[in-house]
C-alpha cells in the first residue's frame, strides 16, 4: 500500500524468524562423491570414450588406489566420512584441521592450517573438504599446484572458489598435475563452454555432492523433530 501524503500509515514490520541447519547429515553424500571423483580419475574414465572409438580393450590402464596416500584438507564431518572410506580400501590417510591435533583415529597425522604444503608434498589424492571464507578463498593458488606431485589428482567438494580458476587451468593443459575432479565451480551452474569442462584430466559432477535420497531424508526428518520441539 503506498503511503499517501499526509497518511500516517507505514508499513508492518517484519516478523522475526529463526533460522536453523542441519549440520553433517549429508557428510556420507558428500564423502562418496569425493571418493566417486577419486576413482574415476584413478579408472581414466575421461578417456574411455576414445578408447571405444577406437575399439581398444584395456586401454589405458589405471591406478589402484590401495596404497595411495590421500590428504585431507579440512578433517570435519565429511571429511572424517571420507577418511574412513579411504582407509577401507587401503588408503593412508593425512589431513589438515584449523588446529593441530596430537593424535587421530581416522588419519596417520592430523596437522594444522600451517601444515598444508606438507600435505599436499605428500598426497596423491587431495579432496578440499572446508567451507569458503576469507582465510580459505583461493587456498590452491599456483604455487600451491606446484606444491603437489606430478602424478597427483586434487578433489574439490567444499567451494569453487577454494582454488585459483587460472591457476588450476594452467596446470591442467600443462599436465603439472595428473587431474582434478570437481563438483562445485565458480560460477554454478558452470557455462557449458568452459575450457575446464573439455580437458581429458577432468571429471565433473554437477554439485551433487550434499545431494541424495537419504541425506534429503535425514534433513526432513530433523526439520520435523525442530518442529515438534518448538524450535522453528
Amino acid at each position: 500500500m503506498p503511503a499517501w501524503k499526509g497518511s500516517t500509515w507505514k508499513p508492518p514490520r517484519p516478523e522475526a524468524f529463526v533460522v536453523r541447519n542441519t549440520p553433517g547429515l549429508n557428510a556420507q553424500c558428500v564423502a562418496e562423491t569425493a571418493l566417486f571423483l577419486m576413482l574415476a580419475l584413478a579408472k581414466r574414465l575421461p578417456l574411455h570414450r576414445e578408447s571405444f572409438a577406437q575399439r581398444l580393450i584395456g586401454h589405458p590402464p589405471s591406478i589402484e588406489l590401495k596404497g595411495k596416500t590421500l590428504g585431507i584438507v579440512g578433517l570435519g564431518a565429511s571429511g572424517r566420512a571420507l577418511a574412513r572410506l579411504a582407509r577401507g580400501i587401503g588408503m593412508q590417510v593425512v589431513a589438515i584441521r584449523r588446529h593441530r591435533a596430537a593424535d587421530d583415529p581416522d588419519a596417520s597425522w592430523v596437522g594444522g592450517a600451517e601444515d598444508l604444503d606438507r600435505l599436499l608434498e605428500q598426497a596423491d589424492f587431495v579432496s578440499l573438504q572446508v567451507p569458503l571464507s576469507p582465510e580459505t578463498q583461493g587456498l590452491i593458488d599456483g604455487a600451491r599446484l606446484a606444491r603437489m606431485k606430478p602424478s597427483a589428482y586434487l578433489i574439490n567438494v567444499g567451494r569453487g572458489a577454494l582454488i585459483d580458476r587460472a591457476a588450476l587451468l594452467e596446470a591442467l593443459r600443462e599436465r603439472r598435475i595428473a587431474g582434478v575432479g570437481l563438483d562445485v565451480f565458480w560460477q554454478e551452474p558452470p557455462d557449458p563452454e568452459d575450457p575446464l569442462l573439455a580437458l581429458d584430466n577432468l571429471v565433473a559432477t554437477p554439485h551433487i555432492g550434499g545431494v541424495s535420497v537419504e541425506a534429503l531424508a535425514q534433513i526432513a526428518d530433523r526439520v520435523v523433530a525442530l518442529l515438534k520441539e518448538g524450535l522453528l
